[in-house]
């Protein structure tokens, strides 16, 4: 699979996000492991996931509890991969999603998040602004996490481009990465996506096929991508990572999925040769 930068490592052009596999509609645990084993075995070597990943209240870190056992269970064709987790957000267990991002829950959530995945977390975000704190605290409290040496590298998530550019004041090159949402139905971060080219950092778009329920209806709410699709005799989920993938080279999208067949689908987009034609009709 086709390899992008990623601070200074590599990661695969296309990732897994996990949420699919722990919320509302998952999947049973088995289906889940063979989720995770599809996209290693399809050269995925980025899994995103978050501590909010989860149902209900007292399964904080379902997601990543999941995704260590299937990345134990895999063995060592495991050992490249880069796990990503998230902190900041929450879900109470009533379906709702609130923000703390104070700096002496940040510090805890990922120590937690790290107990969970069994050593040092390769890269954590920051993964929403609180309003009630100040943006410069909760970055800070990801400089002492990677100054203590529990977090590796660095990220934000639902970032602006001058939270972006606060973060990168604080955590300077060990900032790697942006996550934002972005796809066919979503195009308002496409300034977030130039400011990362320009700077020199990934830009990782969440929800890239519109969401769990936007997915599947991506060819009927986009014309452009089924015809498209249909002129390559391949999906049109695989059409939209291919044209993410080609607005920049600092893009990495993260599909999420809950079945192998998703993911296998999805990896194949790194793959997907589209013409200037098709790029042309694609971003009209």
């Amino acid at each position: 699979m086709q390899q992008r930068p990623l601070g200074p490592r590599t990661v695969s052009a296309i990732g897994l996000g996990g949420m699919p596999m722990s919320i509302e509609g998952r999947p049973d645990e088995a289906r889940s492991l063979e989720t995770i084993h599809a996209a290693l075995d399809a050269g995925v070597t980025l899994i995103d996931t978050a501590d909010a990943y989860h149902l209900t209240a007292g399964e904080v870190g379902h997601n990543e509890r999941l995704i260590a056992k299937a990345l134990k269970a895999y063995g060592s064709g495991a050992a490249d991969v880069l796990v990503a987790t998230k902190g900041g957000h929450l879900r109470p267990g009533d379906g709702s999603w609130t923000q703390d991002g104070s700096p002496a829950h940040l510090l805890e959530a990922a120590k937690a998040s790290a107990e969970r995945l069994g050593g040092p977390i390769g890269l954590y975000y920051y993964h929403r602004p609180d309003p009630k704190v100040a943006y410069e605290d909760s970055i800070g409290a990801l400089k002492q996490l990677l100054d203590e040496g529990t977090i590796l590298l660095a990220g934000v998530s639902n970032a602006s481009v001058e939270q972006i550019d606060i973060a990168r004041g604080i955590l300077g090159e060990k900032l790697v990465a942006v996550q934002n949402q972005f796809s066919p139905s979503h195009l308002s971060t496409l300034i977030e996506m130039e400011h990362c080219a320009e700077i020199g950092i990934a830009f990782l778009p969440w929800s890239p096929l519109g969401g769990i329920r936007g997915a599947g209806a991506l060819g009927g709410r986009h014309s452009a991508f089924q015809d498209v699709a249909d002129a390559h005799v391949v999906s049109p989920q695989q059409v939209a990572l291919a044209w993410e993938l080609a607005l920049a080279p600092i893009v990495i999208p993260i599909p999420g999925a809950s079945r192998p067949e998703s993911i296998i689908d999805s990896a194949k987009a790194v793959d997907l040769v589209l013409t200037e034609a098709d790029l042309a009709k694609l971003s009209a």
